[in-house]
């Protein structure tokens, strides 16, 4: 049986393990806490985050909450992915690059961590994964995945001054785009249907199945003043689009594509700065591009704009398999790949997303 809105003690700490029922009354004191760093601070550790999973991938969510003397000092978003055809996992959080423990000192650190592996006892899953930035020391954790980047650029104040700072090809490339009259739009709900066409194209191409409408749907409903979408069209037509998430101080791209038959006109090219410059208007002090394998071809694309690698730890408390077994780079998959990219782009939106809301 699984115990919730369980209180476990120690010394004067308390924790909380909240379902989606009992979050409500405590997401707005765990907001205040999480974002009380006066430094850059990325949308995707919003607590809100567990209602938008919850609402637009159908999973269950927890909150595990560290008080003292009644005051938050700790907070773990979890999801449990729990699904027939690839098992049970506790996630913090799926979609997102970076989630995890936030704690006020390393004794609550523990703490959470201790009761995110009871918990994964509880639900029985094969092992709980926490997306941190940066390892943090528990008996728990026995495997983690190190092998990619976060890439991130440090944005001026002007936009001028970061078009003269860019490289002389990167501005050749823009300038081609905006030779070939592309155009750019920025909306939120009502750019739904060019946005999930041209990602539904881009995610078939690469043999990767493609979120629900739900999930984006929801997250721009979650975030109307700080979640948007930008659509490039070319001679009416969309070819390019992203979703950008603006936290206190970092811009972040999760979701990025663009159609292979516009990389002629330069279509991303021209995005991504407008993008970035959205970023910078916005008084931005970072640009989140996204994670990355170190010198691969999504890392090199965005170097060239000026970003930089900054740490990115996936650690695991392994309870059944092996990491390597879900990981699309995993051999065993290359031939579904292989035949997911030959299926029509309208039967990947059916399939997909019962496929993708299953991988952690």
């Amino acid at each position: 049986m699984i115990r919730l809105l369980t209180d476990t003690t120690t010394s004067s700490l308390t924790t909380w393990v909240h379902t989606h029922s009992t979050l409500a009354a405590r997401l707005q004191n765990i907001t205040r806490f999480v974002y009380a760093k006066s430094e850059p601070l990325p949308l995707s550790i919003h607590p809100a985050w567990l209602n938008v999973l919850r609402d637009g991938l159908n999973h269950e969510v927890y909150a595990i909450e560290a008080r003292i003397h009644g005051n938050v000092c700790g907070f773990l978003p979890l999801v449990f992915v729990n699904t027939l055809l690839f098992g049970k996992f506790l996630v913090s959080l799926p979609y997102l690059n970076s989630n995890g423990v936030i704690a006020a000192s390393t004794e609550v650190q523990s703490l959470l961590v201790d009761r995110a592996v009871e918990l994964a006892d509880e639900l029985n899953v094969r092992h709980l994964e926490l997306r941190h930035e940066q390892t943090i020391p528990h008996a728990a954790f026995n495997a983690s995945l190190t092998s990619k980047v976060h890439m991130r650029l440090a944005l001026p104040d002007d936009k001028d001054r970061f078009w003269k700072e860019l490289d002389a090809k990167v501005r050749n490339q823009v300038r081609k785009g905006e030779k070939n009259h592309l155009a750019v739009t920025w909306g939120g709900l009502e750019l739904m249907e060019p946005f999930y066409s041209v990602l539904s194209h881009n995610m078939r191409d690469l043999g990767t199945p493609i979120y629900s409408r739900e999930l984006f749907n929801a997250i721009l409903r979650a975030f109307p003043d700080d979640a948007e979408i930008c659509v490039v069209t070319h001679e009416s037509v969309p070819v390019a689009t992203a979703l950008l998430l603006h936290g206190p101080g970092m811009t972040e791209v999760p979701t990025a594509s663009a159609l292979r038959s516009s990389n002629s006109v330069c279509a991303n090219m021209l995005m991504y700065r407008h993008l970035l410059d959205r970023a910078i208007e916005r008084k931005q002090a970072i640009f989140d591009f996204g994670r990355s394998t170190v010198d691969g071809p999504t890392f090199n694309f965005k170097k060239q704009w000026g970003a930089l690698p900054c740490p990115a730890a996936w650690q695991y408390a392994m309870r059944t398999g092996e990491l390597g077994e879900m990981r699309p780079d995993n051999p065993r998959y290359q031939r579904l790949i292989r035949m997911w990219q030959k299926l029509p782009v309208r039967l990947t939106q059916y399939i997909g997303p019962p496929i993708v809301r299953g991988i952690p």
